[in-house]
């Protein structure tokens, strides 16, 4: 069910004072921008040449996952109608030069998005140039640009994203079970674990800790009754996140915790950030996601560990969000101007053109 089909309208922001020059956006060659994360579909309209979106909307409900992986129709079910609102209120009829999607999951999840959304856009929208990205690629494009670097994406997970324009590199994003490492879902479990250290009288435990699990979550020997079923665990994880931060100005144990997960995450920046050239050119270290907003508990040690295993980096906020950068590709795209190296999973180009490059690809960590 759409955001429309509910009774909702999706939710628009425009720039005062453009929706009356019709004429001037007929002319314009739209692209649309869509990110698709676990907080639901957001879709940005532009125009090639405008470097801010014509207007935004959001649709609350997150799109479906199942056994197929990432749901096409539900994605569709979303984005169609919301799009031809966008672009009637603009005067742009039906007519999407390029569109770029990131989603959450397109690398491993993506499967059925890549061999249904290019003729349904298509035929729908008449989009003639079409981007199917990762939500790390939109985060890289949002708040690097075009140029060489690295992002690190961190939330309740973390992954690390870099390329020097001829291929990409990839650092972790394995999930809470698997890596994560450094990530909210990861700090909060370290947190977690000391607090129940406190609780048994084992060493490494935290007594400040412990008092804010039970403030939160209630007594400590409940605990596992209330994580272990849910299957949202790794937002419960995160959730405890926050609170390590807000013990490490005075417990050494949160303390020490942040500064792991800072290790972590700086590893993870390295292992994907661009060799320095001949030039020896900083390397760009974007960080984005809500895990940087903990502030300084987490941002003091990491600059420490980027400045410490990484010398030649200079670290960054990010200058636009993974929306923006889906709206950037799209431009890009439409103008024979992407320079972001394309990849079967991470950033596909289903649609023939000049913007399938060969010998372009992808390295794990350590390759």
């Amino acid at each position: 069910m759409t955001a429309e089909s509910a009774g909702h309208r999706p939710a628009a922001t425009g720039h005062p004072g453009r929706q009356g020059d019709v004429g001037e956006h007929v002319r314009a060659e739209f692209v649309l921008g869509v990110d698709s994360g676990g907080s639901g579909l957001r879709v940005a309209l532009g125009t090639v040449g405008s470097q801010a979106p014509l207007a935004t909307a959001a649709c609350a409900e997150p799109v479906r996952t199942g056994p197929c992986g990432i749901d096409a129709a539900h994605l569709l079910e979303q984005l169609l109608p919301t799009a031809r609102e966008l672009l009637t209120r603009h005067g742009g009829g039906s007519r999407i030069a390029a569109a770029a999607i990131g989603a959450a999951g397109m690398a491993t999840l993506g499967d059925q998005l890549r061999a249904e959304l290019p003729a349904a856009l298509a035929d729908a929208l008449g989009v003639r140039r079409l981007a199917l990205a990762a939500d790390a690629v939109t985060a890289y494009a949002g708040a690097v640009g075009q140029r060489p670097g690295a992002v690190v994406a961190g939330g309740t997970g973390l992954i690390a994203l870099g390329t020097d324009l001829t291929q990409w590199r990839r650092a972790d994003g394995w999930g809470h079970l698997l890596g994560d490492s450094g990530g909210g879902a990861w700090i909060g479990r370290a947190g977690l674990d000391a607090a129940m250290r406190a609780h048994d009288g084992r060493r490494g435990g935290s007594a400040a800790l412990l008092a804010r699990l039970e403030a939160v979550f209630g007594p400590a020997p409940e605990l596992p009754g209330l994580l272990y079923p849910r299957t949202d665990r790794p937002a419960v994880l995160a959730s405890f996140a926050p609170e390590v931060a807000a013990c490490a100005a005075h417990d050494p144990v949160a303390e020490g915790i942040l500064r792991d997960a800072a290790g972590h995450i700086a590893q993870a920046a390295a292992a994907v950030c661009p060799k320095a050239g001949a030039d020896d050119e900083d390397c760009e270290v974007a960080l984005t996601g809500g895990l940087f907003r903990m502030g300084d508990p987490l941002l003091v040690p990491l600059r420490e560990e980027l400045a410490r295993q990484l010398p030649h980096a200079r670290a960054v906020p990010g200058s636009g969000d993974p929306l923006i950068g889906s709206l950037r590709i799209a431009q890009a795209l439409a103008t024979d101007a992407l320079l972001l190296p394309p990849h079967p999973t991470l950033l596909r180009i289903p649609l023939s053109g000049p913007d399938q490059r060969p010998g372009r690809g992808v390295t794990d960590q350590g390759s």
